[in-house]
């Protein structure tokens, strides 16, 4: 049974309990909000505000620039968001989920493509290029970069790109000794799962009856 919890969390040995209790507060933010984004609340904003915040300061301290851009990203994006699904495209009803347009789909190809490009030159420029983590946090942080804009502009789609990277994440954040963020991305992948069922038969049911 040792030998279990310390294949697990035997990292944790090395980290202040202060970052440990910070990770654990911010993966239990990072499941409310998307909770809250599979129910289609705005609450998925402030709570998901509160984790990228923590995490964004737990991720620079501990030098992994990509997962911290990933975050820091998903905080601007969450101000967006929080102003898209509050905007009301008429005098009752606020942005409803919709499906992506072509023009839409050119620009989440942009994005990818422009995010690589940039997470390349900045691992390059602080010397972080050193592994194949580098090459896996590029790839994942360009779809996460996607799926947070597709989320924040309310399209059903963005739950796709959010269950490729999350299944990514999972054994990627365990070979970085975070346990609890691992778990977390395993949480996620299920909730991703149902979220995209569960917005694909909102949409399904607006389309029918407009």
């Amino acid at each position: 049974m040792t030998e279990i919890f310390d294949f697990f969390f035997g990292q944790y040995k090395e980290y202040s309990v202060i970052d440990i209790t910070l990770e654990i507060i911010a993966v239990l933010f990072g499941f409310l909000s998307v909770w809250f984004s599979k129910q289609n609340k705005i609450w998925v904003f402030p709570t998901g505000m509160i984790s990228t915040s923590i995490f964004v300061y737990l991720l620079l301290k501990w030098e992994l620039l990509g997962d911290m851009m990933i975050n820091a990203y998903y905080f601007i994006m969450s101000i967006y968001g929080w102003y898209i699904w509050t905007r009301k495209v008429d005098e009752i009803r606020v942005t409803p989920i919709s499906k992506t347009t072509k023009k839409e789909h050119k620009i989440a190809i942009l994005i990818f493509l422009a995010t690589i490009l940039f997470v390349y030159f900045v691992y390059i420029y602080f010397d972080k290029w050193t592994s194949w983590v580098a090459y896996v946090d590029t790839f994942t942080t360009a779809i996460f970069f996607v799926g947070m804009w597709l989320m924040a502009k309310r399209k059903v789609e963005n739950w796709l790109f959010w269950i490729v990277g999350d299944i990514i994440s999972i054994p990627l954040y365990f070979y970085k000794g975070f346990t609890f963020t691992s778990l977390q991305y395993l949480g996620f992948t299920f909730i991703a799962i149902f979220g995209y069922l569960a917005w694909k038969k909102s949409l399904d049911k607006n389309l029918s009856t407009s």
